[in-house]
């Protein structure tokens, strides 16, 4: 079996960092991102690459009258109110043009006039699963404003990233019913199993950064792992660490460490899940951009030379699903409950009008 590069975007702009940064301190990276984007998907259609873009909700939008429309009812309550983006929603602008900080439709529509994207759900107010004061009602209503948002613009929702990658197995049922399909999990390791912010620990972050240098737990191919829901975890093995974060002096070890996980990936036929936020390109646009065109220039040569391919999370959950229930029909069990695939076309229905 042919190795496999997963690409996920965590497609947010500022409401991505509403709750740590400003838009004085980090609104010059947030439009470089804008710039970024365009230039890595003519990467992705240069290179044939698939890619998944977990995009927030609240980026579906143009106008604030409409997104005004779709705000769910039910919001979290979070103890520490700076999580929440919904009091900033007052003081954004009336567009895109105004204010291409908080909207993005015109990259969204960018994002879908590309060969080969799939555009899922990183939620849609950028929602933290293990922060207290989150409900599962909440994130039902949460994700349903998603879907809906998503529905009006043709895009049906079937891969979730979750915000600062607070993974939640309790919430998966609900993730299903929205038509989930796929989700990006945490590597297994400790030092990524993630808690809510206050598990962030200087012990776990140090860990975290090493391993960009160092394979402290291997090489991090995955194998896609599909629950009895239905629902395929395919984890992450690599955040790309934009320039300058990346040390002048380290840099290159981090590089060989992505490369390092890409041909081992290719030679035993798992998958390489590497992931990164577009504002992470937002400055030094031109060092990173290049940064990327070394990677795809790897996964072309690992193309040609091991037939390594390229899949979208919602391709790779298809492909893991139609795997497990042939197994499984093949053994005479039942397959997994799949999900509600109605669900993109009730959200046409009940969605409010434009």
């Amino acid at each position: 079996m042919a190795g496999t590069l997963a690409v996920s975007l965590d497609f947010e702009l500022f409401w991505g960092v509403q709750d740590k940064r400003t838009l004085d301190d980090y609104g010059r990276n947030i439009l470089g991102a804008r710039e970024a984007i365009p230039r890595m998907l003519e990467l992705f259609e240069r290179y044939g690459v698939h890619a998944t873009w977990a995009t927030v909700g609240l980026l579906f939008f143009d106008d604030k009258e409409e997104l005004l429309q779709y705000l769910p009812k039910a919001r979290p309550s979070y103890a520490n109110p700076r999580l929440s983006p919904y009091p900033r929603i007052a003081r954004i602008g009336r567009n895109e043009r105004q204010d291409p900080y908080h909207y993005g439709l015109s990259l969204v529509r960018r994002i879908q006039n590309c060969p080969h994207q799939e555009i899922g759900t990183h939620t849609f107010s950028h929602y933290y699963c293990l922060e207290d004061g989150q409900t599962p009602e909440t994130f039902r209503a949460d994700l349903d404003a998603a879907r809906r948002s998503a529905a009006r613009l043709g895009i049906a929702l079937r891969s979730l990233v979750f915000p600062r990658n607070q993974f939640s197995d309790t919430y998966l049922s609900i993730c299903l019913d929205a038509g989930i399909e796929a989700v990006r999990g945490n590597q297994s390791v400790w030092w990524f199993r993630s808690r809510g912010e206050a598990d962030e620990r200087l012990i776990k972050k140090t860990c975290r950064r090493l391993d960009h240098y160092l394979p402290l737990p291997g090489q991090n191919g995955v194998t896609p792992e599909c629950d009895g829901l239905g629902i395929v975890n395919i984890r992450s093995s690599r955040f790309l660490l934009p320039v300058p974060i990346r040390s002048s002096i380290f840099g290159p070890l981090c590089q060989r460490r992505i490369e390092a996980g890409m041909r081992h990936a290719a030679t035993t036929g798992q998958i390489f899940h590497l992931w990164w936020h577009p504002h992470n390109f937002g400055s030094h646009v031109d060092d990173n951009i290049a940064l990327l065109r070394l990677i795809m220039e790897r996964y072309r040569a690992l193309s040609e030379v091991q037939g390594m391919v390229s899949r979208t999370m919602g391709e790779i959950a298809a492909a893991a699903r139609r795997g497990v229930s042939s197994q499984l029909q093949s053994s005479g069990q039942k397959a997994p409950r799949a999900p509600r695939l109605e669900a993109v076309e009730a959200a046409r229905v009940s969605a409010p009008a434009p």
